[in-house]
């Protein structure tokens, strides 16, 4: 697990908090993100029994506020209903660890297709109960996705982790995002970076060398996490039942299927705008799409887009003027709020997110979204959705959508059903040729006259396919696993998830009490 550019990163994390060495044997890497990165570690208990923990080193660039939020985050609402906890902290200058049980999961992606549909259905259940832990303290996650909800599939476990891009609500009870929330541009003052949660007492069960056990007394919920400041060290212990890991998850059972970068797609998005902008200051701006685009006019004269009549948008539409607001999230996973630029973003995102991983789920298709853009996104959840329904959304939130031609919204239950029959009908070859047979015959169904207009389902399977080869390539049969008789509330549920307002959006508290669930309360 440990090569030679990993060895060198765990000297690296070694010589900055030093502590660290004396307390615990970091084994190897196992994730990392845009900003930080986890390793697998080793503690001696008391007891005389080796515990697994997962450290995560933030990068030192990290804002200090946004440190303490996330911080704040675990300490507040984690530990409890599948929300990631922190059983402890370090600090030296400006590096930061944080130290978490470790659970080993699985690769979203390879169970995705040997899921039964009862495993599905505890899946979601779980979901909503991390969710709705989160809300009830008025954190917005910003960033649900597979990854960042660990999901060990023979222990039955469950973690929601990650609460690097959250933001509160306007009652939110975690002060700090308040502070995130009203100093967006500015640092915090050093009396707002004090952890809230009061003075923990290290567990007892570790066995901490002498030489660390005075640096362990001095809580970090008393230190300040402002860079430049030398010689503050500290430990904040905790009680934490799960576990958190980076974007890039590597302790899978798997291989690992990388998602692509938010902050790549940002950086790219913002060189085409750069560029465009050139463009578009010539003349005013018309935008039209078949996919549906939103629609501006200059001052004077106008120039008619180049995306007309076609399922791309072209750089005169992404050069137009845009309005501030939170973005923050995973491609494909984001709501029509976010990707339209809607100031005031609700918990509703979250679910959004939870539906698109539900979309998935019944599907068998992952990733479910693949645009280059915002605009394109849009596009598509356009015409799964229907494009009177994304007109109507839009209007709650000041945005003037425009679409060429009328979408009618797809059946869900047909959506599904159809993108899963392509899924086993593919049942030859190695599991990595399997899944990319499977990707490219979905894409050949959805892939239609408006972009993603679906047409029919059927497909040809391909040759020397057969039931019996299913179990080999990571599915199993239809009948057993219960996908013959998915009910319609499961499809209900599908749609309150995605609905295009998140006025109306169903709640994590109301999707736990849907009928889909009967069986689990």
């Amino acid at each position: 697990m440990v090569g030679g550019d990993a060895s060198d990163e765990i000297e690296y994390l070694y010589a900055s908090i030093p502590q660290i060495r004396n307390i615990f044997s970091v084994t190897g890497k196992i994730g990392e993100g845009t900003f930080s990165s986890v390793y697998l570690a080793i503690a001696r208990l008391r007891s005389g029994e080796d515990c697994k923990f997962a450290l995560k080193h933030l990068v030192p660039t990290s804002h200090p506020a946004r440190i303490a939020a996330e911080l704040q985050c675990l300490t507040v609402a984690g530990g409890e209903d599948n929300v990631m906890g922190v059983k402890y902290c370090f600090r030296k200058n400006d590096h930061v660890v944080i130290v978490m049980p470790y659970l080993e999961h699985d690769c979203f992606v390879d169970v995705l297709h040997s899921l039964s549909f009862q495993e599905v259905k505890e899946y979601m259940y779980n979901l909503f109960k991390a969710l709705k832990r989160i809300h009830h303290f008025g954190i917005v996650h910003r960033d649900i996705k597979p990854s960042n909800f660990l999901y060990n599939r023979l222990l039955k476990k469950y973690a929601l982790v990650d609460f690097g891009l959250a933001q509160g609500t306007p009652d939110t009870q975690i002060e700090l995002l308040k502070v995130l929330h009203t100093k967006k541009q500015g640092s915090c003052s050093q009396s707002h970076l004090h952890t809230n949660s009061g003075n923990i007492p290290v567990p007892r069960e570790v066995v901490l060398p002498s030489s660390t056990k005075q640096s362990v007394k001095r809580y970090w919920s008393h230190s300040q996490i402002n860079p430049g400041k030398s010689g503050k060290e500290g430990l904040l212990g905790g009680s934490l039942q799960r576990s958190v890991f980076g974007e890039r998850n590597f302790n899978v059972h798997g291989a690992v299927i990388h998602e692509v970068s938010a902050e790549k797609n940002i950086k790219q998005s913002k060189i085409t705008e750069a560029a465009s902008r050139k463009v578009a200051a010539r003349k005013p701006v018309t935008t039209k799409n078949t996919s549906g685009v939103v629609s501006r006019k200059g001052a004077t004269g106008s120039l008619t887009c180049d995306c007309y009549a076609r399922d791309q948008v072209c750089a005169i539409c992404l050069a137009r003027a845009r309005q501030v607001a939170p973005r923050a999230g995973t491609p494909g996973f984001r709501a029509p709020e976010v990707l339209t630029k809607c100031p005031n973003q609700t918990t509703a995102i979250d679910m959004w997110s939870a539906g698109i991983i539900f979309l998935s789920l019944l599907s068998g298709r992952y990733h479910f979204f693949n645009a280059g853009d915002d605009m394109n996104a849009l596009a598509q959840i356009m015409t799964i959705r229907g494009s009177r329904e994304t007109v109507q959304a839009a209007k709650q939130f000041g945005k003037a959508v425009l679409c060429s031609k009328e979408l009618p919204a797809k059946d869900l239950r047909e959506l599904c059903e159809g993108l899963r029959r392509v899924c086993t009908s593919v049942t030859s070859g190695t599991e990595s040729d399997v899944q990319k047979q499977r990707a490219a015959l979905q894409t050949r169904m959805i892939e239609k006259l408006d972009g993603w207009f679906v047409g029919e389902t059927s497909v040809t399977p391909p040759a020397n396919s057969s039931e019996s080869a299913m179990s080999s390539a990571g599915s199993m049969d239809i009948g057993q696993s219960g996908w013959d008789r998915v009910p319609d509330e499961a499809y209900h549920l599908l749609d309150r998830l995605l609905d295009m307002s998140p006025t109306t959006r169903i709640t994590a508290e109301e999707a736990l009490s849907h009928p889909f669930f009967k069986d689990l309360w």
